[in-house]
């Protein structure tokens, strides 16, 4: 087992990371699911070794927390006796129902694995940072458009067939359009991107490109053959000039200023701000006649048994893999309609998000004190709370971020209410993110009744069909905090 991974890089089976209660590792299966019998397998070691907490993370990944050095090695043994593979080097992401999907317009599972080979033949593995990432997305009933990544290539139809949208730097809503082209061409400029990413250094993301680059980027995709990458400039991470090229400016120009970093903090599972998709929770029709089952973590975190008793019980109504899903889920292939109703059932008893309204779904949360060394709030506690008290606030137009500290790691973007944890408890802060400076604060013990009172005070003033949100933003940040600062 190699060195713990430091705070903020990615907690692979090879680097487990340091928390409040023990080492982390996260796994991504590299066929996106795991069968059945291997996820009950992982769940038990998690009992034995670990802190007996199963977590799915935003973007879909696996984490066993809790682990000493010692289990920790015993757990990459396990994770190879089940047979379970998992990814290593670039995240190359796909969809959660890739290539199972009626409504997906191209299976991206093929692009993907072709992506991975080209970055490992470029060599810029090493050179990229943890949190550099690729997203290959086919549509379909649950894309990945809400997910951030440093590229992301997206399947259209078009009138001579299926074209892939490459664009750069954020979530399918924020991102810099680039190209659209044929999948030999598609998949190089990705590289290409990577490349250059890569000679910035390791803590460079494709939003550091300046626009000369992406101009020289736009410039080499119209012209160039496909399968020939351009060479980059070791001094400015640029495409060389070349006949394929058009000139180039020379000179010094700033990075574009583009959305946050992806990956950042995912740790705890971050929830990503900006676009619009469906929640991978439901019952959802598949290819030949099939179904799937989506089930919620909540706060994308659950007891290692009842995932055991949940997914045994699968098994005896005929489930086949059980895949990871964006947005803290899972999805459980193989069931028959009336097979997913009563496994919905099951789940729900269990603890499990059953339904997409779910206020718990609305509650962007960190694992908090004490399993994380800097939450200074016990963020898990005060969101359950909020959410049992305040169903009928918690709509779809209002996201309540909880942070232990001021890193913001479930959710760096702004949220229309955020609490985070400190020195003077837990502060508020209105249409931010968790690294502004609170207006107001609370004993973090007592932060839920601050925002019971703000919900108090939108039932009050609500007009008849006015959100959450369009409340909140009448009634002013002063107000607000204000409201919540009230004994």
């Amino acid at each position: 087992m190699n060195a713990f991974s430091r705070r903020g890089a990615c907690p692979a089976l090879s680097a487990p990371m340091q928390t409040g209660d023990g080492l982390l590792v996260r796994l991504n299966p590299v066929a996106g699911g795991l069968l059945p019998k291997s996820l009950i397998g992982l769940c038990e070691f998690a009992l034995r070794h670990g802190n007996g907490i199963m977590e799915v993370t935003a973007r879909g990944s696996l984490q066993i927390r809790g682990l000493t050095p010692a289990s920790a090695r015993l757990l990459a043994m396990e994770v190879d006796a089940l047979g379970i593979a998992v990814r290593t080097g670039v995240p190359v992401e796909t969809g959660p129902l890739a290539g199972l999907d009626q409504e997906e317009i191209a299976d991206p599972r093929p692009m993907a694995q072709r992506i991975r080979a080209a970055i490992e033949d470029a060599g810029v593995t090493q050179r990229l940072g943890p949190k550099v990432s690729v997203i290959v997305d086919g549509g379909g009933q649950l894309t990945m458009d809400a997910v951030t990544a440093d590229v992301r290539l997206v399947g259209v139809r078009a009138a001579d067939g299926i074209k892939w949208r490459v664009s750069l730097a954020g979530d399918a809503q924020g991102a810099t359009r680039l190209a659209m082209s044929e999948e030999d061409a598609a998949c190089d400029i990705a590289v290409a991107i990577l490349r250059m990413v890569a000679e910035k250094g390791r803590d460079a993301h494709a939003r550091d490109l300046t626009a000369r680059q992406l101009r020289s980027l736009a410039s080499w995709r119209s012209v160039a053959p496909p399968s020939v990458l351009p060479d980059i400039s070791p001094t400015r991470g640029e495409i060389a000039p070349s006949s394929r090229l058009s000139p180039i400016t020379r000179g010094p120009e700033p990075p574009l200023k583009l959305p946050i970093s992806p990956q950042v903090g995912e740790m705890s599972g971050r929830t990503e701000g900006g676009a619009k998709d469906r929640r991978p929770i439901g019952i959802f029709d598949l290819a030949a006649g099939s179904t799937s089952l989506g089930i919620g973590l909540p706060f994308g975190s659950i007891p290692a048994q009842k995932l055991i008793d949940l997914t045994q019980h699968a098994l005896t109504l005929g489930t086949t893999e059980i895949r990871l899903a964006p947005g803290r889920a899972l999805l459980l292939l193989g069931l028959s309609p009336a097979a997913c109703l009563s496994l919905q059932k099951t789940a729900a008893a269990l603890g499990f998000v059953t339904d997409g309204a779910d206020p718990r779904t609305r509650i962007a949360t960190c694992p908090g004190a004490p399993a994380c060394a800097s939450g200074r709030i016990a963020t898990r506690d005060i969101a359950e709370i909020i959410a049992t008290e305040n169903r009928d606030i918690l709509d779809s137009s209002l996201t309540l971020h909880i942070s232990g500290c001021t890193k913001g790691c479930a959710h760096p973007g702004p949220a229309a209410l955020t609490l985070v944890g400190g020195e003077n408890g837990a502060g508020l802060v209105v249409d931010g993110t968790a690294k502004a400076l609170p207006a107001g604060y609370r004993p973090g013990y007592d932060a839920a009744h601050g925002i019971g009172r703000i919900a108090a005070a939108i039932r009050s003033a609500r007009h008849p069909g006015e959100t959450a949100a369009a409340c909140l933003a009448r009634l002013g940040a002063a107000g607000i905090t204000e409201i919540y600062r009230q004994e």
